[in-house]
């Protein structure tokens, strides 16, 4: 990999002012809004970044094969921040990979940034995820073999940028880790080594980041300053921000909490219900 001094400007995208929701249609003979769990739809008028309509997915096979998502629907508005809550097995991670095309649905349409996924192939796939969708897994999936500099730069060579050296060590001082940056995976903690997975999502400045159960292998403190990292991210850069989690505290923090049971999706507003 070879250094640059060239830099960019980081991309602003432009956040939705307020994200009003969809009203219900009327039932014909009561008059009154059709009441459902699953109806979490938005103003169409509204500048959507993701929506999914009529999602099912199913895995296994015969009498193994179990129905993981059920007939979603979903809108979710340009710069919003929204949480996927809801006890494990609920379906929540396996949404999100519908959400950025690393799982396909057996049935309905995902549109993300203006794309159908489900009219692409793997490999445009790959390339519509590198331009516009940054992911954090709970797991970290640093590349082993390059230090905390490559593994952000990866992404930003990948999508040719002349500048790929120079951005990553910005990302990295940005997450502070100005003086790890030539440090292996192994050589560093597990806060930092996520981190570096934070800045890996966030150089390419897509327009959607999105971290499933990011904290999940970290104690509480370290944790807590990666979800800094996040919600700074989404603050200062205008991205829609997807997040995974069990936590109603954080939950609570996005602009929306969307609670997953048994593959079915409901809004919720108000207090939030521990799963």
């Amino acid at each position: 990999m070879s250094e640059t001094l060239q830099s960019a400007a980081p991309a602003i995208w432009s956040k939705a002012r307020h994200h009003p929701y969809e009203r219900a249609p009327l039932d014909p003979e009561r008059g009154e809004p059709v009441k459902s769990m699953n109806d979490i739809s938005r103003d169409p008028s509204t500048a959507d970044v993701i929506a999914l309509r009529g999602v099912n997915l199913s895995l296994g096979r015969g009498a193994a094969r179990v129905h993981i998502l059920r007939n979603i629907d979903v809108n979710i508005g340009r710069g919003e921040a929204v949480s996927l809550l809801g006890p494990s097995g609920s379906g929540k991670s396996t949404l999100l990979m519908v959400m950025t095309g690393l799982e396909r649905p057996d049935s309905g349409s995902v549109m993300v940034a203006g794309e159908q996924l489900q009219d692409l192939d793997e490999d445009q796939l790959a390339r519509f995820r590198g331009r516009n969708v940054g992911i954090v897994f709970q797991a970290f999936h640093l590349i082993p073999t390059m230090t905390a500099l490559e593994n952000v730069a990866v992404p930003l060579e990948l999508a040719g940028a002349r500048d790929a050296i120079e951005r990553a060590r910005r990302e990295l001082a940005a997450v502070g880790l100005a003086a790890r940056i030539h440090h292996y995976p192994a050589e560093l903690s597990g806060g930092e080594q996520q981190r570096v997975a934070v800045a890996r999502a966030l150089a390419p400045n897509p327009a959607i980041v999105v971290a499933d159960e990011p904290t999940g292998n970290l104690d509480e403190a370290t944790g807590s300053e990666v979800i800094e990292l996040l919600f700074r991210g989404h603050s200062e850069r205008g991205t829609t921000l997807v997040l995974v989690t069990h936590d109603t505290a954080l939950a609570a923090r996005c602009d929306r909490v969307l609670q997953m049971r048994s593959g079915w999706l409901e809004h919720r507003v108000g207090a939030i219900e521990t799963p």
